[in-house]
């Protein structure tokens, strides 16, 4: 019996997330399978046939199987993963097969207890706003009536599907893999015990080039680490590891490994606006491709700078690949980001690869002959230096809405002693100061957090920054 008062399915930046056994059991999974379904049906897309995947956490097969029988029910053709699946490469595999969608069930990065049901769309991308919100328009009337479920009876396996091969050697043809393999470098791939364990060592495999991974095998719990995010805290045996093995450089991959961490030569932590930076310095600088540069608001006052430095475009979004996707196949794009550490590029999906995105900055290091930390310098050449941070707040639940109209009636004309130039509130609420500095406010697409971002041209001013804005949303 469900309890129609209660709706547990709400889509965030990217996709459902809940507590498995809680709120993210069979039965809801079901229903978000059949608002799908009822939608392909809709747009005739149905009989293009769905693409379902599956990470490493608990119980992602068995969610995924579930999709799968509600899809064949409805008539759909499923081609089913056979073994846990990068995002990314579960995209890849929807273009592949002409699918009318996919759908991934992963919690990306967030903690052990969660998992996730996100959508991807025939061309390989977050599903658009536009999809979602006609998928979350039909789920309450299911999750009321599961009579409206159509789940297949009895019936034999789905067609199974390994698209590793070819996912690697797409993205591998996208780089200077050869050079890469010969360069000699010593890489540490710190795989989080996530669906992209052993992709990287593969890749790399046959040359000059060493790689040692960490936590290349799956484990659902994610020891050692709050949550499958590669950003520094969730770092401690990589950082181990650099101080043990002086790697040229290390590379960190999330739990559906669409995201990426890099740390440099030095052992140091560089941002994911660092990194978003350096290869798109590589790809405008290098490379010569010419094209827009697609980001969130949360992305960096460097790429900014870098676009206009090589003659080209830098539109902003709000957060969520929903958004940067769509925009980046409308103005083919060389490259899309957001702040999270996911980027996309030309060539390949419009989906975040936090695999190709280890690729594309090792290239910059044997195509410029240079360490990390000294490409990053190279970008502070151009746009002179930043540095970034985020902080996430746990809050009262029952705050939000107080938290969410204090930042909307905020206008303060200085922060951190710092003219505001521009008030921005597309998502959550953001200032831009003078020099290129700002800071964002806003709400996680994903957690219950409140996220507080800054950048600034120094570390000071970008933590004044953060606890003026931190305030502001909290009024404490």
């Amino acid at each position: 019996m469900t309890d129609s008062n209660h709706m547990p399915i709400k889509f965030g930046t990217d996709g459902w997330r809940a507590a498995i056994a809680d709120e993210f059991t069979v039965a809801n999974v079901r229903v978000c399978a059949q608002a799908l379904a009822d939608v392909m049906a809709a747009d005739g897309t149905a009989a293009d046939g769905l693409v379902v995947a599956w990470d490493s956490r608990f119980g992602s097969e068995m969610f995924a199987r579930a999709v799968a029988n509600v899809a064949t029910g409805n008539g759909i053709a499923v081609r089913l993963a056979s073994a846990p699946t990068p995002t990314p490469a579960a995209s890849f595999a929807v273009v592949r097969a002409g699918a009318g969608a996919g759908v991934v069930i992963t919690a990306s990065h967030n903690p052990a207890a969660d998992n996730g049901f996100k959508v991807k769309s025939a061309l390989g991308g977050s599903a658009s706003p536009e999809l979602i919100a006609r998928i979350e328009d039909r789920i309450p009337a299911i999750y009321r009536d599961p009579s409206l479920i159509n789940s297949a009876a009895g019936g034999g396996e789905p067609a199974r599907l390994d698209v590793r091969d070819e996912y690697l050697r797409a993205i591998t043809g996208l780089v200077d893999i050869d050079a890469i393999r010969a360069a000699g470098f010593n890489i540490v791939v710190e795989s989080m015990y996530g669906a992209g364990g052993g992709y990287l060592p593969e890749v790399l495999d046959g040359g000059a080039t060493t790689v040692t991974e960490l936590h290349g095998s799956p484990n659902p719990a994610f020891p050692g680490m709050s949550q499958p995010e590669p950003v520094e805290r969730n770092l401690a045996d990589l950082m181990a590891a650099v101080k043990d093995s002086a790697p040229d450089v290390s590379i960190a991959l999330d739990g559906d490994a669409d995201r990426v961490g890099i740390v440099d030569e030095q052992g140091t932590y560089l941002t994911t606006l660092d990194v978003f930076s350096v290869i798109v310095h590589h790809l405008l600088k290098r490379r010569g491709w010419t094209g827009p540069i697609v980001t969130t608001i949360t992305q960096s006052t460097m790429i900014q700078r870098l676009a206009e430095k090589y003659g080209q475009e830098n539109p902003r979004t709000p957060v969520g690949f929903k958004y940067v996707g769509p925009l980046m196949l409308e103005s083919d794009a060389i490259a899309g980001g957001e702040e999270s550490g996911g980027y996309a590029y030309r060539g390949h999906v419009p989906e975040r690869d936090g695999i190709l995105s280890g690729l594309f900055f090792v290239e910059a290091m044997v195509a410029s002959g240079l360490t990390p930390s000294q490409l990053l310098a190279e970008v502070h050449e151009v746009t002179g230096p930043f540095v970034f941070n985020r902080v996430d707040l746990h809050f009262d639940p029952t705050s939000r809405d107080e938290i969410l109209k204090r930042m909307q009636n905020s206008q303060p004309t200085s922060i951190a002693g710092l003219a505001v130039e521009e008030i921005d509130r597309r998502d959550g609420t953001r200032f831009v100061m003078a020099d290129g500095a700002w800071a964002l406010a806003r709400f996680s697409g994903t957690e219950p957090l409140l996220r507080i971002y800054a950048e600034a041209r120094d570390a000071t001013t970008r933590d004044c920054l953060i606890e003026d804005v931190k305030t502001l949303a909290l009024g404490n």
